[in-house]
């Protein structure tokens, strides 16, 4: 019998790196493709700008609130479709409502994602520091931006993982290392542990829909 083993070599919030021996190469690389493009994080989708005065298109503002990373709960919310709301414009099961009413008055001022109010304690900028707009003296901008939970599939900025690697030991062919590092939605071992749960599930219902088809009995 084979004797499967794991060990984490490294573990921080951002970054983890695991050991699998004896394990399938194929189930390893497995995770590290599901770890980019099927763990959901919270993004910002849809911008409804109420003052700009600002040289930044609408347009660009809304694009630039995408790819700010939001911390993700992915206990406490649904998926748009899975909600029970089956609201187009979603609830407080699967959005959250991020506002921002920012003016510049003798001075140029840089907003930053600080100045970003959130209707949900957790769900909020990993950093505090990132840029939004520059306003010069007398420019405002004012708008809702509303996150939900979505996959890296669809858009890189739901993209949990910045990086996730596998590499394999020379010497023994048994041992593979996946690293994982995260852009702070998910800490890198929830990444992991959603990854593999969204992996052996995957794995269960394509056993159901095996064992579910009937073979002719005349073949």
């Amino acid at each position: 019998m084979i004797s499967i083993d794991l060990k984490v070599i490294e573990k921080q919030d951002e970054r983890i790196t695991i050991k699998f021996n004896n394990v399938p190469r194929q189930y390893v690389n497995a995770i590290r493709r599901i770890s980019i493009s099927e763990v959901p994080t919270f993004a910002i989708d849809d911008v409804v700008i109420l003052e700009n005065s600002s040289v930044m298109h609408d347009e660009a503002v809304a694009h630039r609130l995408g790819l700010i990373p939001l911390r993700t709960d992915l206990k406490k919310f649904s998926l748009p479709d899975e909600c029970s709301c089956k609201s187009t414009l979603g609830c407080v099961h699967c959005r959250v409502l991020l506002q921002l009413d920012a003016e510049a008055n003798e001075k140029t001022k840089t907003i930053t994602t600080s100045e970003l109010i959130s209707e949900d304690e957790f769900v909020k900028p990993v950093n505090q520091d990132i840029p939004i707009i520059v306003l010069a003296p007398g420019q405002k901008i004012k708008f809702e931006a509303y996150a939900r939970l979505g996959f890296g599939r669809d858009h890189a900025k739901w993209q949990p993982a910045t990086i996730s690697v596998v590499k394999y030991d020379g010497e023994n062919e048994n041992e593979i290392f996946l690293t994982i590092e995260s852009n702070g939605a998910l800490t890198a071992e929830e990444i992991v542990i959603a990854a593999v749960e969204k992996l052996n599930k995957s794995i269960k219902e394509f056993g159901e829909t095996i064992n579910s088809i009937q073979v002719p009995t005349n073949l």
